[in-house]
């Protein structure tokens, strides 16, 4: 390990326990505003542990992330609340297994297709099961976990999901991924098992949203199917990635911080226009910024390097 590296996870230590403290002098305000920002930067980052290197473009971000809500809302007043999220990943693995298993050699627009209609029949289907079966809609959640606790939790998946997606930077995993977002065929002709990589690459992003899910579920106290299986929560998540840079290390982290603070605000302000402005967000940032600000950024410094 060099000097260089020793000295960034230092500085990301640091920086890690400095978040750690700020409910200890932050507001309960600013706390929930930071559960929603935390939930997303881990969203966009395991998103793009996916997504970035394979260029897979998925939209069941929201089916996993409900998953995770719903395991809680069902299962919080049976197990202890450890193994309830222990339950939520591990139905987050299955899942993801039995989806990836089935549509990871789908490609392009029909890969986005499926994963959109995935989630829409995943909350048809817990719907139906609510209003049918138990004779309600939705589910209390009564947990003794307080705002700072869910926070807490968030900020430890989100160390957690970046030194997975540091690790696999630095693995030959990382290096295949590579080959396999620039061409499928030759990575196939390298020998690599495109397969099998992008099913675990898959499954360990389908796991953290899951777990997600299941952590932010107690802030809610009452859950149905149009909170936790809303397809905002997949574009958001989205578009944050692809603003930062889905295939960086640190993009998605640099697209969802703005991005949450700017939805915030216009959904405060603008609540009737906010779909309009999202659309036109997602659109402004596919047209102006399709490789994300890293890459513009890295883009301007070569350029000027050159002159």
């Amino acid at each position: 390990m060099t000097v260089r590296t020793l000295l960034g996870l230092g500085v990301a230590g640091l920086a890690l326990a400095a978040l750690a403290a700020l409910p200890f002098f932050a507001g309960p305000y600013a706390v929930t505003l930071m559960i929603g920002m935390t939930g997303y930067v881990v969203l966009a980052t395991a998103w793009g542990l996916f997504s970035g290197p394979t260029r897979y473009v998925s939209l069941a971000t929201v089916a996993f992330f409900g998953i995770g809500a719903y395991t809680v809302g069902v299962l919080s007043e049976t197990l202890p609340y450890p193994l309830v999220l222990l339950v939520a990943a591990l139905i987050g693995l299955a899942v993801a297994l039995v989806v990836g298993l089935s549509t990871l050699r789908l490609a392009g627009v029909y890969f986005v297709i499926f994963t959109f209609g995935l989630a829409e029949l995943i909350r048809q289907v817990v719907t139906w099961y609510e209003v049918n079966v138990t004779g309600t809609l939705g589910r209390y959640i009564f947990l003794p976990v307080t705002p700072e606790g869910i926070y807490w939790q968030l900020l430890a998946l989100a160390a957690a999901t970046f030194l997975i997606s540091w690790g696999i930077g630095r693995t030959r995993w990382g290096l295949a991924l590579k080959v396999i977002g620039d061409d499928e065929v030759v990575a196939s002709h390298c020998g690599i098992d495109i397969t099998r990589l992008k099913l675990a690459l898959f499954a360990t992003s389908a796991v953290i949203i899951t777990l997600v899910g299941a952590i932010q579920a107690p802030r809610w106290t009452y859950i149905e199917p149009s909170i936790v299986f809303n397809p905002t929560i997949s574009f958001l998540t989205l578009i944050m990635a692809l603003l930062g840079g889905a295939d960086r290390l640190w993009g998605p982290l640099l697209g969802a911080i703005p991005l949450f603070l700017l939805f915030e605000w216009l959904s405060a302000n603008f609540p009737n226009h906010y779909p309009i402005i999202l659309g036109l967000v997602f659109i402004a940032i596919v047209f102006l910024l399709p490789k994300g600000v890293l890459a513009a950024i890295e883009g301007r410094t070569r350029k000027a390097g050159g002159q």
